[in-house]
């Protein structure tokens, strides 16, 4: 698999990553161990995962495969901090404290003195800025992370902290910022995109496949082992069951009909070679769902197929 430079820095990563949100709770140990095994196999090296996920489950599956299914050395780990509960309540907290505190969490449950991409999960007002920052450059100075980034950010939150990074001095640069893209979710192409590619941050695109709607396994229903009849997922998936999400999705189709691809495949290499776009994250059930995305690693849609959907998807916001 490719590898690409994430933003302005030395970091390299396979031009896929492979998301873990579902293991440990929907993805069992076998499952799991089998993705990441076809992963590696395939030429993978980013893993994303966060403290969050699973309530640290997706962590701790991880580090049981680190030594035996892959090297440590093998992989990019990339992890995510200020999400967690409070009782049965989520709540986003990036307090430097409370940061620092879930990057220690996910440095044991991992099993690893460091990992590759720290990354804040979420935007809050709670905690001032130039704190949450700080935690960052004290994970860098310390040896916790190698590299930091951000997630979920807005065009103008992406900015004003890639800015104070590069502004003030002895700042650690941010790499990346994590940010939900597909052909149903063309948001970020408005401020977040161009704000990335001014600042030299990668972007690496969350639930590129349109929360798995653009595979086009919703177009007569929804199946019953699918994440849209989970009662985790089922408000995640139906957001984008909408006529909007219905015309992109046949167009979708017609295009791998004609190209003689799948949907999946349209819809992943379409953001896979975005300007700016590092990795996508894609996260899948199954190790078997899993090797259809690693099948696009030859694949390029011709220019007017691009045009094409381009068009069909373009967002009104």
């Amino acid at each position: 698999m490719q590898q690409r430079a994430v933003g302005r820095t030395g970091l390299r990563v396979s031009r896929l990553g492979l998301g873990t949100m579902t293991w440990g709770r929907d993805t069992d140990e076998h499952e799991a161990r089998d993705q990441l095994r076809a992963f590696h196999d395939a030429g993978g090296t980013l893993v994303d995962t966060a403290a969050s996920y699973g309530d640290g489950a997706s962590e701790a599956l991880l580090g049981t495969f680190i030594g035996d299914v892959v090297r440590r050395d093998e992989v990019v780990i990339a992890t995510k901090a200020g999400v967690g509960r409070r009782g049965n309540d989520r709540v986003a907290d990036t307090s430097r404290g409370t940061l620092l505190a879930n990057l220690d969490e996910s440095l044991r449950r991992i099993g690893v003195d460091h990992v590759d991409l720290w990354q804040v999960h979420v935007w809050t007002d709670e905690a001032p800025l130039e704190e949450t920052l700080a935690a960052l450059d004290h994970a860098v100075t310390t040896g916790r992370a190698a590299y930091v980034g951000v997630s979920n950010y807005t065009g103008w939150q992406t900015a004003q902290a890639a800015t104070w990074q590069q502004a003030v001095p002895g700042r650690t640069p941010l790499a990346s910022t994590q940010v939900e893209y597909s052909l149903l979710k063309r948001s970020v192409e408005h401020e977040v995109l161009p704000a990335a590619q001014a600042l030299g941050l990668g972007v690496l695109p969350w639930s590129p496949l349109g929360r798995g709607v653009l595979t086009g396994k919703y177009r007569n229903g929804t199946p019953q082992d699918s994440r849209g009849a989970s009662d985790h997922f089922a408000g995640f998936v139906n957001a984008y069951l909408d006529e909007r999400g219905r015309g992109i999705v046949e167009a979708v189709c017609r295009a791998a009909e004609g190209l003689g691809w799948t949907p999946l495949q349209v819809a992943l290499v379409w953001v896979r070679d975005r300007a700016g776009v590092t990795a996508p994250i894609v996260g899948a059930r199954t190790a078997a769902q899993l090797q259809s995305a690693l099948s696009v690693e030859d694949l390029t849609l011709p220019p007017e197929i691009v045009a094409a959907l381009d068009d069909v998807s373009a967002d009104q916001g």
